[in-house]
């Protein structure tokens, strides 16, 4: 029989998705059949799963914790933020037009059928299903017509479990308030809590968890300390990027920086890089310049291609990467960065975030027209000049072409991807995912500055990743009584 337990959080990067995936090898570990699902996630970082659709990395990595191949059942609807006040809406791994603010409110119940047929296609013939919440429950304001958190546990008949973020500070009040916030109903659906990025000795928070329990009534399950093994992990949004913008190394061989686009998308084709000894990688925020001593820059994805031109060329950063291209440096674009490089992106039916058409860069001798069709494909091959195997996804709306693809970056199954400058020091892919091949990273790094490189195995980084979260969660929390938690969905008609 399956059961389902989710995992609800006092607000945003309280660490739900972290969780969720340590839990999922947990008991995975233990020889359980488990599953990943969320109902509704806001991500512009995204996953190709195995039916050609997407869905947010966050449960791509789930699934990998589960030793599951990524479906676009565990998480059937993700927003992805094009402006302020838009969102292009993906259901079941497929466009289902854009939304803004008042009409994803007005419109979200509408999804809540498909949102349950996804939930019982993904807990068909598991054990354990582990569910992520969204944000925070505590937004009452937002409860009619919630699918994301209380309104999706209600609708499914799931126990919920709340994360709190000590490391922030509050921990206490933010737990207790959504007690008091929540109606009698929801507060009845949460069993336990978790506090979770202690630094430190637990012990000395011992009063303070008793205090949560007892204003609460809710089961303690434990207390997580701040995880090393976390910053091996993909992130799910933007939030570390803002609070890691500053850090580099001095003693780094290669300096590599990276623009904090508005609308950045799958910057965790940078964490490689990231895990690299010999390389500082900086992401720059708005507001201040790009080095100009980088050796290199890397333009990454964004959701919004034209908007984030705007913006690129309103913090002067335009200026500085053509200065870094003058003084013969190396400029990567991947995806929406690959088409900025370009002399003109087209996009006269808005199918990017907004209709209109922009001067490229001019670095590359291409052009881009973005269209309806958005292409959602696993690939494998090869760099042609690096001599490396690469592979990796495409996820993008729009068609590249012009002299400079005379020289692919790529060769992907038989066709070419992507464009070179004819000095070789001015390149760009659609390929996500290119730097996880340590093959290419290292021969990408080394033309930086011969010796840069490692024998870093990315990939295996994040296996020993993962088993180093679950065991640390197996030492932190109650496991078995986290289990002894979930419970077989209970399919409610009245969720509404």
């Amino acid at each position: 029989m399956t059961r389902a337990l989710m995992i609800q959080g006092t607000g945003s990067d309280v660490g739900k998705s972290v969780l969720t995936a340590g839990l999922c090898r947990a008991f995975h570990r233990r020889g359980l059949r488990v599953a990943p699902f969320k109902p509704q996630n806001m991500s512009n970082n995204a996953a190709v799963t195995v039916e050609g659709g997407e869905i947010g990395r966050a449960q791509a990595l789930q699934a990998r914790a589960c030793g599951l191949a990524p479906s676009v059942h565990m998480n059937p609807v993700l927003l992805k933020p094009e402006t302020d006040r838009t969102s292009q809406a993906i259901v079941q791994g497929r466009v289902s037009g854009e939304l803004n603010a008042m009409s994803w409110r007005a419109r979200k119940e509408r999804y809540l059928p498909a949102i349950l047929e996804s939930f019982r296609a993904i807990a068909r013939g598991r054990d354990l299903v582990l569910v992520e919440g969204a944000g925070s429950p505590a937004e009452t304001n937002l409860r009619a017509g919630d699918v994301a958190n209380m309104g999706f546990a209600e609708a499914a008949g799931v126990p919920v479990i709340l994360v709190g973020d000590i490391n922030r500070g509050g921990v206490i009040a933010s737990l207790v308030g959504t007690h008091t916030v929540l109606s009698e109903r929801d507060r009845g659906r949460i069993r336990g809590f978790i506090v979770n990025k202690f630094r430190g000795d637990p012990a000395l928070f011992a009063d303070g968890f008793a205090m949560i329990s007892e204003s609460t009534g809710w089961r303690a399950l434990g207390i997580v300390p701040w995880l090393a093994s976390v910053a091996r992990l993909p992130a799910e949004d933007a939030v570390p990027l803002e609070e890691a913008v500053t850090q580099t190394d001095r003693d780094a061989r290669v300096r590599i920086v990276v623009p904090m686009l508005s609308r950045i998308a799958n910057f965790d084709d940078l964490d490689p890089l990231r895990a690299e000894p010999k390389v500082s990688l900086v992401f720059v925020p708005p507001g201040r310049p790009l080095p100009l001593d980088a050796d290199a820059v890397i333009l990454p994805g964004t959701k919004s291609t034209l908007g984030d031109l705007d913006m690129l060329r309103a913090q002067g950063w335009d200026i500085d990467i053509l200065a870094t291209a003058r003084a013969g440096k190396r400029v990567l674009g991947l995806c929406g960065g690959y088409q900025m490089l370009g002399k003109i992106v087209r996009d006269p039916g808005g199918a990017d975030g907004g209709a209109g058409k922009r001067l490229g860069l001019g670095l590359l001798d291409v052009e881009t027209d973005m269209a309806v069709h958005k292409v959602l494909t696993t690939r494998t091959g090869v760099a042609r000049d690096y001599k490396a195997a690469v592979r990796g996804y495409e996820i993008h709306i729009g068609q590249t072409r012009g002299a400079d693809c005379a020289r692919p970056l790529l060769d992907l199954e038989g066709e070419p991807d992507g464009a070179r400058s004819p000095n070789g020091r001015i390149e760009g892919t659609y390929l996500h995912g290119l730097f996880d091949s340590d093959e290419f990273r290292r021969a990408w790094l080394d033309t930086l500055r011969p010796g840069t490189s490692s024998p870093l195995a990315f990939q295996d980084g994040v296996e020993h990743a993962l088993d180093a979260l679950a065991e640390e969660l197996g030492r932190a929390l109650d496991l078995d009584g986290i289990l002894e938690l979930a419970e077989a969905p209970g399919w409610s008609p009245h969720a509404f």
